[in-house]
Parts: structure tokens; sequence; C-alpha cells
């Protein structure tokens, strides 16, 4: 799978006309070499490779990197710049958007002979569609997330601080085998569920409000990211009714998603759904976002995006209503796409869970 992923990064070499490929971002890295450190560099030309890295991490490189030669260096900016100039190149596409000005400034002042030219738009579509050992690893760690998620709600009461549920939900997926957790989870009750963002706070839940919680594991590398709302005693009318009207936008888009269809007008589907509800004017962000190696990636659903649904994405839909003053709701899954429809990975089942 590892060549399969350097031999399209090698087509992005071809479609920009450079010599060379240079790898910054360090998802990247590990997504084309299998690398798990925090400090590399990733050249590639058509037929061969350079990995650099420091000695806190020759071993361990020499151990996990695929499809390039491990160097190790004392000084990273020196050994880029000697490879570069030993090269003979003259274009060199780089990732512009993992590049300080700083280093940026400094290579090209170092190396005034080449031209430097911004690849993000090709590197960006390398890791979109996910092959099967991806898939594999997402589905694991969507269970992992998913069953501590039941396990913590299980436990839920009033008097609980936001933060005491988040610590438990950590607890329960580290029991489960996942490396960490892939964001800091949300835990917004009450009228603190009006914040898309609201992070786990020293706030206690109170019987009879909705709680929001937004949350994530990391296992071999990756992310997974679900959102469940749930209510600590029997729903009021108005609570009932947000959150039925934001579980059938989210089986609305889910439906209709299919090889083929915008991510603009997958986005409208759960939009124009809560808009006719009433409720438009508090659905504020996008439909959903791409999920692997990172939290956030490419593609992302909103009425801005650009791209088009293909088979074999992972992405979230996770539409929400979030009314200032009253509290809010928002109800996720991660989908893979498959042939004519989406299949959900995340596991927690989606209607109103009543505590």
């Amino acid at each position: 799978m590892i060549g399969n992923r350097i031999l399209a990064a090698r087509e992005c070499l071809k479609r920009l006309n450079a010599d060379l490929l240079l790898v910054l971002n360090l998802s990247n890295i590990r997504y084309l070499t299998g690398f798990t450190g925090s400090e590399a560099l990733l050249l590639l030309s058509p037929d061969d490779g350079w990995f650099l890295t420091d000695s806190r991490y020759t071993s361990q490189a020499g151990a996990e990197v695929t499809g390039a030669k491990v160097i190790e260096f004392s000084n990273r900016m020196d050994t880029l710049v000697d490879l570069l100039q030993q090269s003979g190149v003259t274009r060199v596409a780089f990732e512009a958007g993992s590049t300080t000005v700083a280093f940026h400034q400094e290579l090209c002042g170092k190396t005034p002979e080449i031209e430097y030219l911004p690849a993000d738009s090709e590197m960006v579509g390398l890791r979109t569609v996910k092959d099967a050992g991806e898939l594999e690893i997402l589905e694991r760690v969507a269970a992992i997330a998913s069953e501590a998620l039941l396990e913590t709600v299980a436990r839920l009461k009033p008097g609980m601080a936001e933060s005491e549920v988040a610590w438990m939900l950590e607890v329960a997926m580290r029991e489960r085998g996942a490396e960490g957790k892939s964001f800091d989870f949300i835990v917004a009750s009450g009228e603190r569920g009006a914040l898309p963002h609201g992070r786990a706070s020293e706030k206690k839940l109170v019987a009879g409000e909705l709680v929001t919680i937004d949350y994530g594991a990391i296992y071999r590398g990756y992310c997974s990211d679900e959102t469940v709302t749930v209510c600590l005693g029997q729903p009021d009318p108005k609570q009932r009714e947000v959150y039925e009207t934001v579980l059938a936008a989210q089986r609305a888009a889910m439906d209709a998603v299919h090889p083929g269809l915008s991510f603009r007008d997958l986005d409208a589907k759960a939009r124009d759904y809560i808009a006719a509800k009433g409720f438009g004017e508090y659905f504020g962000h996008g439909l959903g976002h791409g999920v692997g190696i990172d939290i956030h990636e490419h593609p992302t659903a909103s009425p801005r995006s650009k791209h088009v649904i293909q088979e074999g994405m992972v992405f979230t839909i996770e539409p929400g209503i979030y009314i200032p003053g009253w509290g809010g709701v928002r109800i996720e899954d991660t989908v893979v796409v498959e042939q004519n429809c989406c299949r959900p990975i995340t596991r927690v089942p989606k209607e109103l869970m009543i505590l």
C-alpha cells in the first residue's frame, strides 16, 4: 500500500512538472512512509526518495520507513540544502500550507537557483479516498470510541461536572485500546449546548437538560469523530422538536449520499430541511469534514465546497441547531461512501437517549 501511495505522490510531481517533491506535513509523511515520529522531511524524485530525520528517530525510521533512504541530520536545513544542491534540480514542489515563512525564506535564500512551486492543491487529494487498510483501522477506532461512549452515558447523572464526563469517556476509550483522544472533547449541557465548540467545563449537569458530547479516539494513528445529544430525564416538547429536526436532517443527508453528488448539494439536503422547520438561522457551520490521520481533513461538506463525493471517501455528517439562551443539539456520524450509498462506521444509535 505504501508503494501505491508514493506512486500517487510521484504523479503529483509529474503534473507539476517539478524535479522533486518536498513533503513537510507530518500526516502526509506518515501516510507516504509509515513513519510515526515527530521530526522528518521527505524528498521524492521520479525514481528515488530521501527521508531526513534526527538522531532521536534514526533507528525508528529504519524500522518504519518504506520507499526512501533514511538520512540522519544534525541541522535539517543544512542537510536539505546539501541534498538539493547535489541533485542539481531547478524546480521543487513543496507544501506551502505546511511551511513557515521563516523556513521558506531561509531555504530560498540558500538555494536561489531553485524555483519552489506550491503543491498543496495536488497533495490534498492523496488521502481523500481511503484504501482497504485505512478503512479497517477507521472501523476499529470508531468502534472503540462508540463502545466507550455507551459505557459513559450509562453512568451520567445530575451533579456530575462536564469535565468529569469527558475524563470518564477518555478513560473508557483508553481501556479499549485507544492511543488517545482525537481532540478535546465537547461536553455542553443546558444553555451551553448553544456553543458548537463548548469544551467540557466545570458546569454541573442538571436534570432535564440536553447534553451534547462530541468525542473521538485515536488508534494506529487514525481518528474517529462522533457526536451524540442525550437528555437527562424526559425531554420537553421543544427539546424533542429540535432533536427530531436535527435527526431528520441528518438522515436526509445520509440517504442522499452517492458518488457524483456535490458536497454543496449534500450540505443543502440537511440545511434546507432545518430551514424549512424554522431553525435555519441556528445552523451556522458546515455539514461535515473528512476524517483520517487528521481529525479534520479533505473533503468538506459546506455551501462553499467545490468537490464531489467519491466512493471510498470517509467524512462526517453533523447537522446541528444552536439557540442562544436555550441550548442546542448536534448529531454526528462518520460514514464511508460505497457504490451507491454511504454506511456509518460510528456505532451509537442516534434515536434520542433518555437517561
